[in-house]
């Protein structure tokens, strides 16, 4: 007995569109061969999730799925094709190309038998060539064209390339590609590259490349959404009298003014400074951290010890 194709995914019969896709994405960087090259199960596992995505990533397969119309192959279920361009469904349908009254001395003399009252015509209509894998002069049977199969791949990049954008090659299937890795980019996004996965079958076009990006950790930069965020260790004289500090940026270094008695945690904020994309342009966001001197002062613990006790508790 056929397995399930819902159970294949590990999915719901009442999955969404966005649900079944990203299952898939997620199955098939498990069982992508290439990955688990001593794992001879899982070749047959990532085929058995392909096949079952094709039928459940079409909208208009899975309908036919869920109305037992195909079955988990893809393939017509019931009487999907007809008995040949001289068979039965000429010998059934009249010139209309409706279904008469079948008269015989076999069917009862000259009485008739009407087949569409006991089958109905539905029956007939395939019998004629025109239900789901009818002949129409086409040999029953035969392979029917299916696209061919996405292939997964795993890409590293660079922050830096990852937030501003940056353009790779990367090897695939035998082939060098160009990738576009767009600005924003962030680890776990899939990038697809279509037809540049497996090849179809019987004419089918090819499978699309999907291409799992992971980003390397910056020794200083972090994003969050179109932001860039990073944290500026100042001294206690540019905290306390403020002043001009030099800060890096994805783009470059810039200038900026240290406010006089800053606190650490407060925050500067550069417009413009952060991601770029075609519809908008993050900022960079500056976390102060006031750092304390390392070598001992008798003068600055002569002042402070001068200066009036402040409450900045409150619990």
């Amino acid at each position: 007995m056929a397995k399930n194709l819902y159970d294949i995914l590990g999915i719901s019969k009442t999955a969404t569109e966005a649900e079944i896709k990203s299952q898939y994405r997620k199955l098939a960087r498990k069982y992508h061969p290439d990955l688990n090259k001593d794992d001879k199960n899982a070749a047959e596992k990532f085929k058995e999730i392909s096949a079952a995505y094709d039928i459940l990533g079409d909208k208009e397969k899975r309908q036919k799925y869920d109305n037992h119309e195909i079955d988990e192959e893809g393939k017509p279920t019931g009487f999907a094709g007809g008995f040949g361009q001289n068979g039965f469904g000429d010998a059934f349908r009249s010139g209309n190309g409706t279904y008469r009254t079948y008269t015989t001395n076999g069917f009862g003399g000259g009485s008739g038998f009407d087949f569409s009252s006991l089958f109905g015509e539905d029956i007939f209509s395939q019998f004629s060539g025109r239900g789901a894998g009818g002949f129409n002069g086409a040999t029953y049977g035969a392979g029917r064209m299916q696209k061919g199969q996405d292939a997964a791949y795993s890409l590293e990049v660079d922050f830096l390339d990852a937030a501003k954008g940056a353009e790779k090659s990367l090897l695939m299937g035998g082939k060098r590609l160009n990738v576009k890795i767009p600005a924003g980019t962030s680890s776990g996004q899939v990038l697809r590259l279509k037809g540049q996965g497996y090849a179809g079958v019987n004419g089918g076009v090819n499978g699309d490349a999907l291409i799992t990006i992971t980003v390397k950790p910056h020794p200083y930069f972090s994003a969050e959404g179109k932001n860039i965020v990073m944290d500026l260790p100042i001294s206690l004289k540019e905290a306390i009298l403020g002043g001009k500090v030099t800060v890096p940026t994805i783009s470059g270094k810039v200038n900026v003014t240290i406010p006089p008695y800053s606190s650490s945690g407060e925050k500067l904020r550069l417009k413009g400074k952060g991601i770029k994309t075609p519809s908008s342009t993050g900022d960079e966001i500056v976390n102060l951290i006031v750092m304390a001197p390392k070598v001992k002062s008798a003068a600055l613990e002569e002042a402070l010890r001068a200066m009036p006790d402040e409450q900045q508790r409150t619990f």
